[in-house]
């Protein structure tokens, strides 16, 4: 039951090339920034990752982007990584954008057995219809667009609505980063950086936790765990210097009183 690996690189050590990812963090808050840059050091190539967004261009998976790791990304923004845009445009990197609530609940069920599901969002849209340009060639032109996806229509409280099926998803692994967590694998995430995470840990068939606070088990009450042991696989204690290395994507302060105001 012991899921403590001290290590990172250890921890990472059976990532292979051609893997796919679920990535936890919103922005730059709570990515396992550790994991990630065990992950560069150790070298795969290939990968596909689901995250809802891929970093800045120095820090998180921008590194792994920069570094042409990245094959595939599935996200939902990606607008604070310049580097990101031009491997998209110029026909390096396959880019599946889906909306924010969709991508959540699309982990959740993935992580729950559950194969697909319906919703209202992108009904009318290029989400359900298809066409939307996943790669480029080197010359601008597209050459894969998004499928058109199965559309039903179902009676609700509002009368006949049109819902649009999507699917689950899974990876091959999940990297996430807890506030605290025991040995069990036991996870809990503070404040904002309980975004994705839980469900990135969800959505992962081996998931790899690194945690600020490593506890022994029992000392976390039942009532405030925000995911469960049986989801994670193992659990990378930081040191307090690594967990204290947090980055702020845009910092925004008032100017300084005027003396004596």
């Amino acid at each position: 039951m012991d899921k403590v690996i001290h290590s990172a690189a250890e921890a990472v050590a059976d990532i292979p090339d051609g893997a796919t990812l679920t990535v936890g963090g919103f922005g730059l808050c709570g990515i396992p920034s550790v994991l990630i840059q065990a992950l560069l050091e150790a070298g795969p190539t290939d990968l596909e990752v689901v995250s809802n967004n891929a970093g800045v261009d120095d820090w998180g998976l921008g590194l792994l982007l920069s570094a042409g790791r990245l094959r595939r990304v599935v996200a939902s923004y990606v607008g604070e990584n310049k580097d990101f845009a031009r491997q998209y445009l110029a026909g390096e990197l396959e880019v599946e954008l889906t909306p924010q609530g969709t991508l959540a609940e699309r982990m959740r069920a993935g992580g729950s057995g559950i194969a697909a599901f319906y919703t209202r969002t992108g009904v009318g849209t290029q989400v359900a219809d298809g066409g939307l340009p996943w790669r480029y060639d080197d010359a601008g032109n597209i050459v894969k667009m998004s499928p058109q996806k199965p559309v039903m229509t179902f009676e609700t409280r509002d009368g006949e609505q049109d819902f649009v099926l999507e699917e689950a998803i899974t990876a091959d692994f999940g990297l996430v980063r807890a506030w605290k967590g025991d040995r069990h694998g036991n996870l809990v995430f503070k404040d904002a950086a309980c975004n994705f995470n839980p469900l990135a840990a969800m959505a992962g068939r081996v998931t790899i936790a690194e945690v600020e606070r490593l506890v022994e088990p029992g000392e976390i009450a039942p009532n405030d765990v925000h995911l469960p042991g049986v989801y994670v696989h193992r659990v990378l204690p930081l040191t307090p210097k690594q967990a204290a290395d947090k980055r702020i994507e845009k910092r925004t302060v008032r100017p300084a009183p005027a003396a004596g105001a």
